[in-house]
């Protein structure tokens, strides 16, 4: 799978996890010169707090775009380590 934004391949991996119809990536595959660290924070009910990177590609800025569970519930383990996106960031084969 790969992650694109901006035309721009900022994810790729074999070894996706689906939650809820969200590919998440392990943290390894994600191409961390095109994430910078949010300060947003939101709780899911059984996943936990998530935080957010924001995506920096080509001169462009996509808030909050990624975002990922530091310290999951138990229920949502194997989200741990991982990253998901959003915000007109294309998920494909």
């Amino acid at each position: 799978m790969k992650a694109i934004w901006n035309g721009t391949v900022i994810a790729e991996s074999d070894d996706t996890v689906v939650v809820e119809r969200n590919h998440y990536f392990p943290k390894n595959a994600i191409k961390s010169e095109y994430f910078q660290a949010s300060q947003t924070h939101t709780t899911c009910p059984w996943k936990g707090v998530a935080s957010y990177y924001t995506l920096a590609v080509n001169g462009q800025t996509n808030p909050d775009a990624a975002w990922y569970y530091p310290e999951p519930k138990e229920a949502a383990r194997e989200v741990k380590d991982r990253v998901a996106f959003w915000k007109g960031v294309r998920v494909e084969e």
